[in-house]
């Protein structure tokens, strides 16, 4: 098969998987819609940072280490599972608390957007993004498998050296779309009226994908 259409069914995969809910998506969509469109897009960082890491690797062979040494890849998911269970019961806890708002926007007219969340710092969004992307070991090893299917023997080096950079567009282009859609003003209008049951929805989303992986890994 030619190398170029090799390349695309590998980004052709990783796409759909990345476009696939998971506890990815629910923590930038919640970062872009409590916060801003600028920490929603810091946020999409983080994850292309976290699916290049997981790229990389894929490509350097080390994926194949947890699949063989068994008590690794339990470590990895227990503390993995564990993380995703406390973001979700710390959402959970704070579900009822009000949203701070920009003392500026909160003196806007009615046809105003709605009263606007403070920022958080990029560097916070980022980091709790890439930290969500990774503490799911499995994503490093589905990105071996599909390389290790749709991936040559003897594969090309430029194509080894292009695909996590490619990775990352891919993931941060595709959450950088989530974050412009739920930092609209439609999006935060639809929270600011649901935030309590909407915050214990993700924070019950994240818990059961946390104690999934936890119960997946202590699995005989």
């Amino acid at each position: 098969m030619h190398d170029g259409l090799v390349l695309f069914g590998i980004l052709s995969a990783l796409l759909i998987g990345a476009v696939s809910p998971g506890p990815s998506f629910v923590m930038v969509s919640r970062i872009a819609v409590t916060s801003s469109r600028r920490d929603g897009l810091a946020a999409s960082l983080g994850m292309g940072v976290g699916g290049a890491l997981f790229a990389s690797l894929a490509v350097l062979g080390l994926t194949a280490l947890l699949s063989q040494v068994s008590w690794l890849y339990l470590v990895f998911k227990i503390a993995g599972g564990s993380y995703l269970v406390f973001l979700g019961i710390k959402i959970w806890r704070h579900a009822s608390e009000p949203l701070i708002m920009d003392t500026a926007a909160m003196n806007a007219g009615p046809q105003e957007i709605p009263p606007r969340p403070v920022h958080k710092s990029f560097r916070k969004s980022f980091g709790l993004a890439m930290l969500t992307q990774i503490s799911n070991p499995k994503t490093a090893i589905v990105y071996a498998s599909i390389f290790a299917s749709l991936l040559p023997a003897n594969p090309p080096l430029w194509m080894l050296m292009i695909l996590p950079p490619l990775i990352f567009m891919i993931e941060a282009g595709w959450y950088a779309i989530v974050a412009i859609v739920f930092s609209g003003r439609h999006a935060k209008r639809a929270y600011i009226g649901g935030k309590t049951w909407i915050d214990r929805f993700a924070g019950l989303v994240l818990g059961a994908l946390g104690l999934r992986l936890i119960t997946d890994g202590l699995r005989p």
